[in-house]
């Protein structure tokens, strides 16, 4: 009970930030160090996680696609939103051959 106590007489920290804003604004993208940031694969955005509840886009055409079966199966079988996640997968591979 004294652990509540205390976490709720502490001052927020939320607004106390220790950031360096001005010097990261200052810095340009070729400063910012992202080796320890590994590039994204096909792999790793296959099992990304889509969000939902973001605002449907309104410039989706309805189409008649042929695909594998065992590749709709499987993106059926990754839960609600599969269609969406396609959608995505095949913007990633249309953004990254332009």
């Amino acid at each position: 009970m004294q652990e509540k106590q205390l976490s709720m007489n502490s001052e927020s920290t939320s607004s106390n930030s220790q950031t360096d804003w001005q010097r990261l604004d200052a810095m340009s993208d070729e400063d910012i160090d992202l080796s320890d940031c590994p590039e994204i694969t096909p792999e790793m955005f296959a099992k990304a996680v889509v969000r939902r509840g973001l605002p449907p886009t309104k410039n989706k055409a309805q189409v008649t696609l042929r695909i594998d079966r065992d590749v709709l199966e499987w993106f059926k079988s990754q839960g609600r939103g599969y269609q969406t996640q396609i959608n995505a997968l095949l913007r990633a591979y249309m953004e990254a051959h332009k």
